[in-house]
């Protein structure tokens, strides 16, 4: 249980110190959001309108003043207001952050379904047809960028064959095309990452083939499934659960291009419209909100860790 709690307490420091690097980051880049505010027109900046703009919008307040007020509004989850739309953020947040969460969730679901079953058998199929075809396929698939495939998905299925739509998004009230359009974008991000998982699924299974206790399972006459799936998946999974927790927690900031490509409106767009606005707020929630799912989702590779191998939580 120690194990637990120390990972727990190394948790909240890194959010931490991920929130303050962030706070103190996005001021060094070049902008003033006043400048770009009042210059939008593309006229001459009143001084007198950009100092009284800076003052309402606090931005004249000591640097350490405003980084425990935007501290305090993210751990209260009132994550302040847009120095752009004067809205407050959070409820843009949680409408955008469950749409990117749902689409990771999908493109991992792909994954998992080809990739480790895949990985296996190909393991088990050494050098055989569908090993090289396999591996061939998850090098293409893990190398051709993921902006190129959505372009390519939407060509062939959307404008091509027209069985799909080319990109959006539908509520949950209207199920069937909410699945529609969530889809393809899905598919482009989990054809990357289940080549991914493939890859390390087929070299795990190859490390743990040759080991005295498949061996001997095999000796003692065990039926071959049962020796795949008790001996050998079991005992690979350890490198599969580190890529795969890894993976999962860079796309929730990693789905920019995808959502471009299908105008999916996730909390990618969000970050980007907000950097280019020089939204100090937003840019600190966004980032705080990605950084906490990030963390989170390694404290559960971590937990499952302990299970899968009881030498971890000593």
């Amino acid at each position: 249980m120690f194990w637990l709690v120390r990972r727990i307490g190394t948790s909240v420091l890194m959010l931490i110190l991920v929130t303050s690097v962030v706070f103190l980051t996005i001021r060094m880049v070049p902008g003033d959001p006043v400048q770009l505010l009042l210059g939008e027109s593309g006229g001459e900046v009143d001084i007198q309108a950009a100092q009284a703009l800076r003052h309402r919008l606090g931005l004249d307040r000591p640097l350490m003043t405003q980084y425990v007020d935007n501290v305090s509004s993210i751990v209260t989850f009132r994550f302040g207001n847009s120095l752009v739309s004067g809205a407050p953020i959070g409820p843009d947040i949680m409408q955008r952050f469950p749409r990117t969460l749902e689409l990771v969730g999908w493109a991992s679901v792909i994954a998992l379904v080809f990739g480790i079953p895949g990985g296996v058998l190909a393991a088990l199929r050494k050098g055989q047809t569908f090993d090289r075809a396999a591996s061939w396929f998850a090098s293409v698939g893990q190398s051709l960028p993921v902006f190129v495939i959505g372009a390519l998905m939407v060509l062939v299925f959307a404008q091509t064959l027209r069985i799909a739509p080319a990109g959006g998004y539908a509520s949950l009230q209207h199920p069937l095309k909410h699945f529609s359009l969530v889809l393809m974008p899905a598919m482009a991000i989990g054809i990357g990452f289940s080549a991914m998982i493939f890859r390390i699924t087929r070299t795990a299974t190859l490390e743990v083939l040759p080991l005295d206790y498949v061996r001997t399972a095999r000796a003692k006459g065990v039926a071959p499934r049962r020796i795949i799936v008790r001996h050998v998946l079991r005992n690979s999974l350890m490198p599969i659960v580190t890529v795969f927790g890894l993976q999962v927690g860079s796309l929730l900031s990693g789905t920019v291009l995808v959502e471009y490509v299908f105008n999916y409106p996730g909390l990618s767009g969000m970050l980007i419209n907000a950097v280019a606005a020089r939204d100090y707020p937003a840019v600190t929630a966004i980032l705080a909100v990605t950084a906490t799912a990030f963390i989170l989702i390694n404290l559960l590779v971590d937990i499952a860790y302990g299970f899968l191998d009881p030498r971890v939580r000593r």
